[in-house]
């Protein structure tokens, strides 16, 4: 079993292949590669092991930061 975080797209790299993402108060780059673009700061995604692995609403971010920080 993995686990992923929900992650907002502060700022994107030229190229669009990497964000700066914040990550619970975090920020880390991360490879949007395997998601299909365009991405904008702002964008939630679902991120493990420094690769985003889904899309996510800004209402899905916070239900799933809740049970982590609740």
């Amino acid at each position: 079993m993995c686990l992923g975080l929900p992650g907002r797209v502060v700022e994107l790299t030229p190229g669009g292949h990497l964000a700066r993402v914040d990550v619970a108060g975090v920020v880390r780059d991360i490879n949007l590669e395997l998601l299909d673009g365009p991405f904008e700061p702002g964008d939630y995604v679902l991120v493990h092991s420094g690769f985003a692995l889904e899309r996510m609403s800004a209402d899905e971010a916070r239900d799933a930061l809740g049970v982590f920080m609740p």
